[in-house]
């Protein structure tokens, strides 16, 4: 009876396999969004649909050859209809967690290609909260701030000034991911960054991310989200 119960307790704790990660990723998806499910069934059956209408015009009459692109389409489908799940997925824990203190760095610590970032703010107000972080890129220095536009307008012009003095001639620019009608959603950073106009190449990010790394941390840092959070739900 014992060894029953310690077996169950083994099964309990055990950790989800990635499909059922996955399973449960989508079925949150799916109730935060109503249609996610409706877009990824449209674009499986739209897939399916293409591959029909190839062997149909291609290959009249040939059975094999339907069954065949059939079973294939059918297969891409789900590859497509899982991405789209996907896209949503993190989408909807960007809207989750939008808001909340932390949520840029749980952005800004998941991009790569490029761009160099962290999960941590370079500066913080420990009475408002309010937040700036800092990504190396294409782009040169992008000073994301976090909170109220008017406060933490204040945090971004201190730390332009930082960055200009270590890294003369370094482009900087600013993203508020604020509280008002023209702040670029959380969702939306990662996208506007990699959209915006690049300036300087690899060898020269690097050099300013070396001379940057002098500047530190202005911090204490409040609690906020777990940002580890955002890259265990991209990856399941």
């Amino acid at each position: 009876m014992a060894k029953d119960t310690k077996t169950t307790k083994n099964r309990a704790n055990r950790p989800q396999g990635q499909i059922a990660q996955m399973w449960t990723v989508y079925k949150m998806t799916a109730k935060q969004d109503k249609t996610s499910v409706l877009w990824a069934a449209l674009s499986f059956l739209l897939v399916l649909g293409a591959f029909i209408t190839f062997t149909t015009i291609s290959f009249p009459g040939n059975v094999v050859n339907l069954v065949v692109f059939i079973i294939m389409g059918a297969l891409f489908g789900i590859i497509a209809a899982m991405f789209v799940m996907g896209r949503k997925a993190e989408r909807a824990a960007y809207n989750r967690i939008a808001g909340q203190m932390g949520a840029v760095g749980a952005v800004l610590g998941n991009i790569r290609k490029g761009w160099r970032s962290a999960e941590m703010p370079v500066a913080v107000n420990p009475r408002s909260q309010d937040a700036v972080y800092r990504a190396i890129g294409p782009a040169g220095v992008v000073l994301v701030g976090e909170g109220s536009r008017t406060r933490v307008k204040v945090l971004l012009e201190d730390e332009r000034r930082k960055v200009n003095r270590v890294a003369p001639g370094a482009p900087v620019s600013f993203l508020y991911v604020t509280n008002d009608s023209e702040a670029t959603a959380l969702a939306d950073l990662s996208k506007t960054l990699y959209k915006m106009k690049k300036s300087l190449n690899r060898a020269e990010i690097g050099v300013v991310a070396k001379r940057l790394e002098s500047l530190g941390l202005n911090i204490p840092i409040p609690k906020g989200i777990d940002p580890s959070k955002m890259g265990k739900m991209r990856r399941g």
